[in-house]
């Protein structure tokens, strides 16, 4: 079996490289059963930040179409991410890198982006690394060596190679460490520059920090947490960019042969936004319809001031961490939510929609809430509540992550079905749609184009429309929250607020 570690750079001394600790996992990724069949293998890796999902193509022939030819397409990846390697007969293919624009993801119905020649040979893996933007991309086919660890006498090293792909023509230093030192301890392994792929070393087992800086610099840029090498295997770290909102211009990742897997800077700093989603009520008499965000306790100075019911904060910077949230209505010291817990990791960007939900009582638990029976609950309780959403950190130009928020308490419904519509389509038709429950968030990608808006529900055995408008998605178009909730001052009694889920 074969694995990969991404990475950015490789270190020329075998003792120095013995501390490294990111890498791209080829492991056990001998030649097949048969000793005399010639096989190698393809990995593909999308390094370009703004690209959408990318896939690969490979062809025997372009020329000729029977039965016999090989011509495959494999499943697209989006960025930072690779395919697993793939194994095929050692002789000359075409390749073609393409995104899906249209519903169509054959091979004929995709949108090129590159293609090319190569020649796969045996016990060889090509490596295919797109990067740069989308618009002009670059494509870079590395050769790595398949190792048999099956016949490697020493079971106590790992195989590492280093892929730079941050966009710094100045180059990177990379240091390492064993996982209980410091910088201070670490050894530099080298300096990469663009596009840099290292030869391969072998490595002690260990655990180990990754260090980045600019190249000459004694800065720490990126620091990882404490990565494992437990394994005879062959690894490369891929360096890339982090994503916008990291307070880390670096992000590394570790692909295998069946997955990939990201690692960012472990003392990067978190991103975080609050909505306020909270209609005045009967039992919040203080609130009037804005509130302020204590973090870690009230304390003379809101880290949050007066934010307005239906309206998305600044992002607040913090370290990562726990922290306990409080709410008060704003020009009071009235709390409306006390000691709430909001986990921030390393790098995390999220947002927080907090609202109101109500329910019946029941005191003597019998399912009756209208003891009277005058055909009106008896008595309800409120609950100020909170949904943590991942915020979208593609960045890619030519689709957008739509994220729906369903913030709608029904008694009639519980689902909203979001519909996109386009202008060939009708609602009965259309492809992109999403039922979301209340209190949940869903998400999907949209190609860039005109839709129609329609957010549904069904009482009873009818349809009815909550709320619709039109929403264009272009290139320079962000990745958006769609937020339904009820509204008595519409005509529907509901509405749509739509958001940036990063600030520009």
């Amino acid at each position: 079996m074969m694995s990969y570690l991404r990475s950015a750079f490789i270190g020329t001394n075998l003792s120095v490289l013995a501390l490294i600790s990111f890498t791209l996992l080829l492991a056990g990724c001998g030649s097949s059963s048969d000793g005399d069949s010639g096989n190698g293998y393809l990995q593909f890796y999308n390094g370009s930040k703004n690209a959408p999902a990318v896939f690969l193509t490979i062809d025997e022939n372009l020329n000729e179409d029977d039965e016999d030819e090989i011509e495959i397409t494999y499943s697209a990846v989006e960025y930072g991410v690779a395919t697993s390697a793939k194994e095929v007969a050692d002789q000359h293919y075409y390749y073609e890198l393409a995104w899906q624009n249209e519903d169509s993801n054959d091979r004929e119905d995709l949108a090129l982006i590159s293609e090319g020649q190569l020649s796969v040979k045996k016990d060889v893996i090509q490596f295919i690394v797109l990067s740069e933007d989308i618009a002009s991309p670059q494509v870079q086919i590395y050769e790595i060596d398949v190792i048999d660890d099956d016949i490697d006498e020493d079971e106590d090293l790992f195989n590492l190679r280093l892929l730079n792909l941050a966009s710094d023509d100045a180059g990177v230093d990379v240091y390492m460490s064993k996982s209980n030192e410091t910088f201070n301890e670490a050894t530099l392994i080298g300096q990469f520059t663009n596009g840099q792929l290292s030869d391969n070393q072998k490595l002690d087992q260990d655990e180990y920090v990754v260090y980045i800086t600019q190249a000459g610099s004694n800065e720490v840029l990126f620091q990882s947490g404490e990565i494992d090498y437990d394994y005879p295997s062959q690894y490369v770290l891929v360096v890339r960019e982090s994503a916008a909102a990291s307070t880390s211009p670096y992000a590394v990742d570790w692909v295998s042969t069946s997955s990939t897997v990201e690692y960012l800077d472990a003392n990067s700093a978190a991103n975080v936004r609050v909505y306020n989603a909270i209609n005045r009520h009967d039992l919040l008499p203080h609130y009037q319809s804005e509130f302020d965000v204590h973090l870690n306790g009230v304390d003379d100075q809101a880290e949050i001031t007066s934010l307005a019911m239906g309206a998305l904060s600044e992002t607040l910077v913090q370290p990562n961490g726990d922290y306990s949230v409080d709410l008060v209505a704003s020009g009071t010291e009235e709390r409306i939510l006390k000691n709430h817990l909001l986990t921030l990791p390393e790098d995390a960007n999220k947002t927080v929609f907090f609202y109101l939900k109500e329910d019946d009582v029941d005191h003597d638990n019998d399912g009756d809430v209208d003891e009277d029976g005058d055909g009106i609950v008896d008595e309800i309780e409120i609950s100020v509540n909170s949904l943590v959403v991942d915020n979208s950190q593609r960045e890619s130009i030519y689709d957008h992550n739509i994220a729906m928020i369903n913030l709608v308490d029904s008694d009639d419904f519980s689902l909203v079905k979001f519909y996109f519509v386009r202008s060939d389509e009708t609602i009965d038709s259309a492809l992109y749609y999403k039922s979301v429950g209340y209190a949940q968030s869903l998400s999907l990608n949209l190609l860039n184009n005109t839709y129609q808006v329609f957010a549904i529900a069904q009482q009873n055995s009818s349809d009815i429309i909550l709320s619709s408008f039109e929403l264009t998605l272009n290139e320079e178009s962000k990745e958006l929250f769609l937020v339904i909730e009820g509204d008595e001052l519409s005509a529907t009694g509901y509405k749509i607020t739509l958001a940036e889920q990063n600030e520009t």
